[in-house]
């Protein structure tokens, strides 16, 4: 795959509940900062398949990780935390790997 993807999830598995209003709020959150930027994205719902949620992980390099996650190419991004400084930071475009 390629160009700017942010792995998500419209379900969250009941371990996970705790996170859940958390993850949903980080992910509206990163959507809503892209869109008001116009920085192109391809949003991929990880409940939909395991095998996507695999590959989120390896990319991030952490078995446990959740979403947010955001990747550029085959190049790890960051999460949330990450995007966030980024963001505040002014360094988006270099944080998306888009500079």
């Amino acid at each position: 795959m390629s160009g700017l993807r942010v792995y998500s999830t419209s379900v969250t598995g009941s371990r996970e509940r705790v996170l859940c209003p958390q993850i949903k709020s980080q992910q509206s959150e990163v959507t809503r900062i892209l869109d008001g930027k116009r920085i192109q994205y391809q949003l991929v719902d990880i409940s939909q398949d395991n095998a996507l949620r695999d590959e989120m992980r390896a990319l991030a390099g952490n078995p446990k990780a959740t979403p947010p996650q955001i990747v550029n190419g085959d190049q790890y991004c960051g999460d949330y935390e990450l995007f966030v400084e980024a963001v505040e930071q002014n360094t988006l475009q270099e944080f998306l790997k888009l500079a």
